[in-house]
Protein backbone atom coordinates (compact mmCIF):
# COMPACT_ATOMS: atom_id res chain seq x y z
CA UNK A 1 0.00 0.00 0.00
CA UNK A 2 2.78 2.00 0.79
CA UNK A 3 3.94 1.95 -2.97
CA UNK A 4 0.78 2.70 -4.35
CA UNK A 5 0.30 5.72 -2.24
CA UNK A 6 3.34 7.12 -3.42
CA UNK A 7 2.67 6.69 -6.66
CA UNK A 8 -0.59 8.53 -6.42
CA UNK A 9 1.22 11.38 -4.33
CA UNK A 10 3.79 11.42 -7.00
CA UNK A 11 1.34 11.89 -10.39
CA UNK A 12 -0.09 14.67 -8.27
CA UNK A 13 3.39 16.57 -7.96
CA UNK A 14 4.03 15.84 -11.22
CA UNK A 15 0.45 17.17 -12.24
CA UNK A 16 1.04 20.34 -10.34
CA UNK A 17 4.45 20.54 -12.20
CA UNK A 18 2.96 19.80 -15.51
CA UNK A 19 0.11 22.87 -14.62
CA UNK A 20 3.04 24.92 -13.73
CA UNK A 21 5.04 25.06 -16.72
CA UNK A 22 5.13 28.64 -17.65
CA UNK A 23 4.17 28.72 -21.54
CA UNK A 24 2.80 32.44 -21.81
CA UNK A 25 5.62 33.64 -19.80
CA UNK A 26 8.33 31.82 -21.55
CA UNK A 27 6.75 32.54 -24.68
CA UNK A 28 6.53 36.85 -24.24
CA UNK A 29 10.07 36.56 -22.77
CA UNK A 30 12.07 34.95 -25.58
CA UNK A 31 9.78 36.95 -28.14
CA UNK A 32 9.51 40.52 -26.80
CA UNK A 33 11.96 40.03 -23.76
CA UNK A 34 9.78 41.17 -21.70
CA UNK A 35 7.90 39.60 -18.36
CA UNK A 36 4.15 39.50 -19.01
CA UNK A 37 3.22 39.89 -15.69
CA UNK A 38 4.02 43.37 -16.42
CA UNK A 39 1.88 44.46 -19.35
CA UNK A 40 -2.02 44.10 -19.82
CA UNK A 41 -3.50 42.15 -17.24
CA UNK A 42 -0.72 40.66 -15.60
CA UNK A 43 -1.93 36.90 -16.20
CA UNK A 44 0.29 34.48 -17.86
CA UNK A 45 -2.20 33.01 -20.15
CA UNK A 46 -3.14 32.81 -23.62
CA UNK A 47 -5.63 35.84 -23.68
CA UNK A 48 -3.09 38.20 -22.49
CA UNK A 49 -0.54 36.79 -24.69
CA UNK A 50 -2.49 37.25 -27.32
CA UNK A 51 -2.95 40.91 -26.75
CA UNK A 52 0.72 41.05 -26.45
CA UNK A 53 2.15 39.57 -29.26
CA UNK A 54 -0.66 38.74 -31.45
CA UNK A 55 -2.80 35.54 -32.94
CA UNK A 56 0.10 33.17 -33.67
CA UNK A 57 1.82 33.40 -30.18
CA UNK A 58 -1.78 33.02 -28.51
CA UNK A 59 -3.15 29.83 -29.79
CA UNK A 60 0.18 28.42 -29.60
CA UNK A 61 -0.18 29.27 -25.57
CA UNK A 62 -3.60 28.52 -25.83
CA UNK A 63 -2.44 24.51 -26.86
CA UNK A 64 -0.05 24.16 -25.05
CA UNK A 65 -1.35 24.96 -21.49
CA UNK A 66 -4.66 22.55 -22.77
CA UNK A 67 -2.03 20.03 -23.37
CA UNK A 68 -0.86 20.06 -19.85
CA UNK A 69 -4.39 19.59 -18.83
CA UNK A 70 -5.10 16.42 -21.00
CA UNK A 71 -1.70 15.11 -20.08
CA UNK A 72 -2.17 15.36 -16.43
CA UNK A 73 -5.14 13.11 -16.24
CA UNK A 74 -3.04 10.88 -19.16
CA UNK A 75 -0.81 10.60 -16.22
CA UNK A 76 -4.20 8.90 -13.96
CA UNK A 77 -4.80 6.37 -16.71
CA UNK A 78 -1.43 5.57 -17.54
CA UNK A 79 -0.86 4.64 -13.91
CA UNK A 80 -3.95 2.49 -13.96
CA UNK A 81 -3.02 0.66 -17.02
CA UNK A 82 0.76 0.46 -15.17
CA UNK A 83 0.43 -0.30 -11.98
CA UNK A 84 -2.20 -4.35 -12.67
CA UNK A 85 1.01 -5.47 -14.76
CA UNK A 86 3.81 -4.66 -11.66
CA UNK A 87 1.39 -5.88 -9.07
CA UNK A 88 1.61 -2.35 -7.70
CA UNK A 89 -2.28 -2.83 -6.75
CA UNK A 90 -3.46 -4.90 -4.04
CA UNK A 91 -6.30 -6.47 -4.43
CA UNK A 92 -7.80 -4.57 -1.29
CA UNK A 93 -7.49 -1.35 -3.37
CA UNK A 94 -11.52 -0.31 -5.28
CA UNK A 95 -9.84 0.72 -8.48
CA UNK A 96 -13.51 1.90 -9.42
CA UNK A 97 -13.40 3.94 -6.27
CA UNK A 98 -9.91 5.15 -6.56
CA UNK A 99 -9.35 6.11 -10.10
CA UNK A 100 -11.82 9.36 -10.39
CA UNK A 101 -10.47 10.55 -7.02
CA UNK A 102 -7.07 10.73 -8.33
CA UNK A 103 -8.12 12.17 -12.09
CA UNK A 104 -10.01 15.07 -10.32
CA UNK A 105 -6.52 15.23 -7.66
CA UNK A 106 -4.17 15.43 -10.39
CA UNK A 107 -6.82 17.79 -12.15
CA UNK A 108 -6.93 20.01 -9.43
CA UNK A 109 -3.03 20.03 -8.70
CA UNK A 110 -2.67 21.10 -13.03
CA UNK A 111 -4.99 24.19 -12.12
CA UNK A 112 -3.28 25.28 -9.50
CA UNK A 113 -0.28 25.22 -10.95
CA UNK A 114 -1.14 26.81 -13.90
CA UNK A 115 -2.46 29.87 -11.76
CA UNK A 116 0.27 29.75 -8.91
CA UNK A 117 3.32 28.40 -10.73
CA UNK A 118 6.38 27.33 -8.27
CA UNK A 119 8.40 29.08 -11.14
CA UNK A 120 6.71 32.13 -11.57
CA UNK A 121 7.01 32.58 -7.93
CA UNK A 122 3.16 31.45 -7.41
CA UNK A 123 1.95 33.57 -9.89
CA UNK A 124 0.65 32.55 -13.43
CA UNK A 125 -2.68 32.40 -15.30
CA UNK A 126 -6.74 31.93 -14.80
CA UNK A 127 -6.37 28.06 -15.51
CA UNK A 128 -9.22 28.25 -18.00
CA UNK A 129 -7.16 26.18 -21.14
CA UNK A 130 -5.17 23.94 -18.66
CA UNK A 131 -9.06 23.74 -17.49
CA UNK A 132 -10.15 23.31 -20.71
CA UNK A 133 -7.41 20.04 -21.41
CA UNK A 134 -8.71 18.69 -18.48
CA UNK A 135 -12.03 18.20 -18.55
CA UNK A 136 -11.51 17.07 -22.77
CA UNK A 137 -9.69 14.36 -21.10
CA UNK A 138 -11.84 13.48 -18.42
CA UNK A 139 -14.74 13.54 -20.79
CA UNK A 140 -14.84 14.75 -23.97
CA UNK A 141 -18.74 15.20 -24.31
CA UNK A 142 -18.18 17.48 -21.30
CA UNK A 143 -14.97 19.15 -22.75
CA UNK A 144 -16.97 19.84 -26.03
CA UNK A 145 -20.07 21.35 -24.67
CA UNK A 146 -17.67 23.36 -22.75
CA UNK A 147 -15.71 24.50 -25.28
CA UNK A 148 -19.25 25.61 -27.39
CA UNK A 149 -20.20 27.38 -24.58
CA UNK A 150 -17.44 29.49 -24.41
CA UNK A 151 -17.49 29.97 -28.18
CA UNK A 152 -21.22 31.02 -28.52
CA UNK A 153 -20.39 33.47 -25.81
CA UNK A 154 -17.50 34.90 -27.50
CA UNK A 155 -18.96 35.07 -31.00
CA UNK A 156 -21.65 36.95 -29.34
CA UNK A 157 -19.56 39.41 -26.74
CA UNK A 158 -16.13 39.61 -28.00
CA UNK A 159 -15.37 39.07 -24.34
CA UNK A 160 -12.99 36.47 -23.52
CA UNK A 161 -13.45 36.55 -19.70
CA UNK A 162 -17.14 36.59 -19.95
CA UNK A 163 -16.86 33.85 -22.19
CA UNK A 164 -14.51 31.66 -20.17
CA UNK A 165 -16.36 32.63 -16.67
CA UNK A 166 -20.06 30.84 -18.55
CA UNK A 167 -18.49 27.94 -19.19
CA UNK A 168 -17.28 27.58 -16.20
CA UNK A 169 -20.55 28.02 -14.42
CA UNK A 170 -21.93 25.51 -17.14
CA UNK A 171 -19.07 22.60 -16.78
CA UNK A 172 -21.00 21.11 -13.16
CA UNK A 173 -24.84 21.22 -15.47
CA UNK A 174 -23.08 19.23 -18.38
CA UNK A 175 -20.88 16.93 -15.44
CA UNK A 176 -24.86 16.27 -14.23
CA UNK A 177 -26.91 15.59 -17.87
CA UNK A 178 -24.22 13.70 -19.19
CA UNK A 179 -23.80 11.43 -15.46
CA UNK A 180 -20.52 11.09 -14.94
CA UNK A 181 -19.18 10.04 -11.67
CA UNK A 182 -19.76 12.36 -8.56
CA UNK A 183 -15.96 12.83 -7.71
CA UNK A 184 -16.48 14.92 -11.35
CA UNK A 185 -19.21 16.76 -10.57
CA UNK A 186 -17.75 17.78 -7.41
CA UNK A 187 -14.43 18.99 -9.53
CA UNK A 188 -16.47 20.45 -12.04
CA UNK A 189 -18.31 22.82 -9.47
CA UNK A 190 -15.19 23.70 -7.23
CA UNK A 191 -13.09 23.97 -10.18
CA UNK A 192 -15.20 26.12 -11.85
CA UNK A 193 -15.85 28.55 -8.79
CA UNK A 194 -12.11 28.53 -8.50
CA UNK A 195 -11.92 29.79 -12.81
CA UNK A 196 -14.88 32.41 -11.75
CA UNK A 197 -12.42 34.07 -8.47
CA UNK A 198 -9.55 34.13 -10.44
CA UNK A 199 -11.52 36.51 -12.98
CA UNK A 200 -12.36 39.15 -9.91
CA UNK A 201 -11.29 41.91 -11.50
CA UNK A 202 -12.51 41.38 -14.82
CA UNK A 203 -16.06 40.78 -13.18
CA UNK A 204 -14.99 44.22 -11.94
CA UNK A 205 -14.93 45.65 -15.16
CA UNK A 206 -17.60 43.76 -16.89
CA UNK A 207 -19.31 45.76 -13.66
CA UNK A 208 -18.28 49.20 -14.59
CA UNK A 209 -18.16 48.42 -18.77
CA UNK A 210 -14.36 48.80 -18.92
CA UNK A 211 -13.57 45.06 -19.78
CA UNK A 212 -11.59 45.15 -23.55
CA UNK A 213 -13.11 42.86 -26.32
CA UNK A 214 -10.76 40.82 -28.63
CA UNK A 215 -8.22 43.60 -30.80
CA UNK A 216 -8.76 45.86 -27.73
CA UNK A 217 -5.94 47.16 -25.28
CA UNK A 218 -6.56 46.70 -21.61
CA UNK A 219 -6.95 50.25 -20.53
CA UNK A 220 -6.46 49.55 -16.82
CA UNK A 221 -3.55 48.73 -14.21
CA UNK A 222 -2.11 45.09 -14.42
CA UNK A 223 -4.23 43.59 -11.88
CA UNK A 224 -2.63 41.69 -9.12
CA UNK A 225 -2.34 37.76 -9.12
Amino acid sequence: MAIWLTLCGAIVVVAYLLGSFPTGYIAVKQLKGIDIREVGSGSTGATNVLRTLGKGPGALVLLVDCLKGVLAIALVYWLFNFAPSQNLILPTVDVALWKPWLVISAGSAAIIGHSKSIFLGFSGGKSVATGVGILLAMSWQVGLATVGVFAAVVAISRIVSLSSIAGAIAVPIFMIIWRQPLPYILFGAVGGLYVILRHRSNIERLLAGTEPKIGQSLATEPEQI
